[in-house]
């Protein structure tokens, strides 16, 4: 009897495992987009557990945060179909004075777009068409740095709490 239920215990493990990874994933990604979403609160309420490997955990996290924010940068280049109505908030000289500008700054920026805000400069670069060669390591690097740097700062919690 005990034989049989072993690998479903095992399959049974796994399976949770998985699937707390996955809600990690959608919920890094949702938090890069316009949707309100906090993927911290995850991450730390995951980590607490101890189930997961931490490297892992930033991997995943940093990955479906960067696919969140390159949806928010393709809202932005369709947000330029309707540069020519009245209604649209830069004319084309704002647009080309933005763009001169972002091509100066954008770069640097790209590395705060783990801040509050960074969805803003994931969208202006989408509405700048900036590449996405740059695009997506610069904010891969922001992502999975934000997230190694909450590891790190909730080992430390953990630790003092015990």
């Amino acid at each position: 009897m005990q034989i049989t239920c072993a690998p479903f215990v095992i399959a049974e493990g796994l399976m949770l495992e998985n699937v707390s990874l996955f809600g990690l994933f959608v919920s890094a990604l949702l938090a890069a987009t316009p949707i309100p979403f906090q993927s911290e609160l995850v991450f730390v309420a995951l980590q607490t557990l101890g189930t997961q490997n931490i490297w892992l955990m930033i991997l995943i996290a940093a990955v479906g945060n960067t696919i969140g924010s390159l949806v928010t940068y393709v809202i932005g280049l369709g947000v330029t179909h309707w540069k020519d109505r009245k209604w649209f908030p830069a004319t084309e000289a704002q647009l080309a004075r933005g763009h001169r500008w972002f091509e100066r700054w954008g770069i640097g920026l790209l590395l705060l777009s783990w801040a509050p805000g960074g969805d803003l400069i994931c969208l202006i670069s989408g509405i700048l068409r900036m590449s996405l060669w740059l695009f997506i390591p610069l904010v891969f690097v922001a992502k999975a740095g934000r997230y190694a740097v909450l590891a790190w700062l909730t080992a430390e919690a953990i630790k003092l709490a015990s």
